[in-house]
């Protein structure tokens, strides 16, 4: 049997996340951020730059069989310890990475897939710190198939720009998710990433179809 986990993202790999217990234990000054992960000539992910600002070298480098490219950045999630390696200097000792897919906006009309609105858990929506992603969270629903093609896939779509009277404008999104034959027996936990330079609007409004109908959300780029 094959458990069906991995998510086709349109615009990138899926990425997995571990959850740890907090306590006394090696985790319990863990920090989970959102990065932008710098990578070498090696492939090597040697330092990163958090949604926060702060710039943190790695204790020690850092391989994954997803690293693909070198003397590029990624988009990540980084559970880490801050360890102050002299005064006021700190580094990153890694507990875990995962990847986190960057978006590439398609227009509707482009779409060359049916556009289908399988439902999801929508959770969250927020704009990071640096103004430079919007971040969605969202709940997906997986299980166990024999079927290796059953692989779902995400994408956001744009369905208009909307500009009113004062000259505001909203840019309007709408989720593209294909369940794709992939059992729904329990959740897992899918971030996405939209670069905001995208978004040529003072505004996002993204349309979800969820488990509970209809989600619209809307958010100041500003």
């Amino acid at each position: 049997m094959k458990k069906a986990l991995g998510i086709f993202l349109l615009f990138a790999v899926s990425c997995t996340q571990e959850v740890y217990e907090k306590g006394d234990g090696e985790y319990s000054l863990m920090r989970g951020d959102f990065v932008e992960a710098h990578v070498n000539a090696n492939k090597q992910i040697v330092s990163m730059t958090t949604d926060d600002g702060d710039q943190l070298p790695l204790s020690d480098p850092y391989s994954a069989k997803w690293i693909t490219t070198g003397d590029t950045t990624y988009r990540c999630m980084l559970y880490y310890n801050k360890v102050e390696k002299s005064k006021g200097q700190f580094e990153a000792e890694v507990i875990s990475i995962g990847q986190v897919p960057c978006s590439i906006v398609q227009p509707l009309k482009e779409f060359d897939k049916e556009f289908r609105t399988d439902p999801v858990k929508f959770e969250s929506m927020w704009l990071s710190k640096s103004g430079k992603y919007l971040n969605v969270y969202l709940q997906l629903k997986t299980g166990v198939t024999e079927d290796t093609s059953a692989v779902q896939q995400l994408a956001f779509l744009t369905d208009t720009i909307m500009t009113y009277a004062n000259g505001a404008r909203t840019h309007h999104l709408l989720l593209h998710h294909d369940q794709n034959r992939v059992p729904e027996y329990y959740s897992t936990k899918a971030y996405v990433s939209i670069p905001t330079s995208q978004l040529t609007a003072d505004s996002v409004r993204i349309s979800i179809n969820s488990y509970s109908g209809l989600v619209v959300k809307t958010l100041p780029l500003q």
